[in-house]
Order: structure tokens, then C-alpha cells, then sequence
């Protein structure tokens, strides 16, 4: 497998974590965040924007923000579960993985500061926690209901890129 890659690739190596092209460092871009809020989770068919109904049930999270803007991320039903443990604050006997995130984060001495869902790309959201640990700050690639989950114990904002909300928002 390593050869094809290389069949491919040659010596290419992606470019350092921020770096453009001659290593230099490449602009943040503007993200235009906007808060939203999680609505609910949901389970059951839905009609999609293409047209169609979807065949098998499906769960997602519905958010919105303050203009009344929606739209849905598509879970994991584990994951739908966490987060409507955490909409009603309701605990478990036993830590599920996002609290044992959570305590771990703790414990470290650090806390989560917020949450952007940053891209979406062929269907597909991107997010990122930020944990802040004395003065340094850390953002964490995450999937979005994961870092939602995590977000909602930690009781902190939940944003979403302008133009991610744009391109997902639910037609009226």
C-alpha cells in the first residue's frame, strides 16, 4: 500500500499545519461565526432537499440560531442519546465517553471554551472544541456531534461558520 502511495504521490508531503506555499503562514479566514443553539435531536424519516424521502430512519440534531435559521446534522444514535442526556441534564450511573471526556479534560486542569462547526464539505460538517489550559488554547478537530455533545455538558456556545449555515440551512 505505502509503494502505491508513492506511485501516486512521489515525495509530496502535505505542507506544515499552517503554512502556505515557501512555508509561509497561510491567512485565517474569516468564518463570520454566528451562535446557534440545539433545538432538539430527532428520529424518523424526513424529506430531503433533493427531493426525495429518505427510506430508513434516520437521527439528527436540529440547531438554530437567533435568526431562525435551522438545519440538521445527521448522528449516530449513540451520540443522539449523549446529547439529549445532556438537553436534560440527566446523568448516568456510569460515565458515557463524552463525560469521561469531559472529566478528562478536567482533570488536566483545562475546560472547553466553545465550539465551531467550521466547514462542510460534500455533505459532510467539520468542527473543532477549543480547550483552554492556563493561557494556552487548543482547537481540537472533532466530528460535530461529538464536539456538540461535549459543548452541551460543558454548557459553552455552539457556533457555525456563516457560510456553513448558508449552504445547510433548512428552506422554509
Amino acid at each position: 500500500m505505502s509503494n502505491d502511495f508513492r506511485d501516486l504521490f512521489g515525495d509530496w508531503r502535505p505542507d506544515p499545519e499552517g503554512a502556505g506555499e515557501e512555508g509561509e503562514p497561510r491567512p485565517q479566514r474569516a468564518l463570520n461565526e454566528k451562535e446557534v443553539r440545539v433545538v432538539n435531536v430527532y428520529e424518523g424519516r424526513y424529506e430531503s432537499a433533493r427531493g426525495g424521502i429518505a427510506s430508513e430512519s434516520t437521527t439528527f440534531v436540529l440547531l438554530r440560531d437567533n435568526m431562525g435559521r435551522e438545519f440538521r446534522i445527521f448522528v449516530l444514535k449513540d451520540v443522539a442519546y449523549a446529547i439529549m442526556l445532556a438537553l436534560e441534564n440527566e446523568t448516568t450511573d456510569r460515565p458515557f465517553t463524552h463525560d469521561l471526556i469531559k472529566n478528562i479534560i478536567e482533570k488536566l486542569g483545562a475546560t472547553v471554551e466553545r465550539v465551531i462547526i467550521d466547514d462542510l464539505w460534500q455533505d459532510t460538517f467539520y468542527a473543532k472544541i477549543t480547550l483552554v489550559q492556563g493561557e494556552r488554547a487548543i482547537d481540537v478537530d472533532a466530528r460535530p456531534s461529538d464536539a456538540i455533545a461535549i459543548a452541551l455538558r460543558f454548557r459553552v456556545p455552539i457556533y457555525v461558520a456563516e457560510d456553513v449555515l448558508e449552504r445547510a440551512q433548512i428552506e422554509p
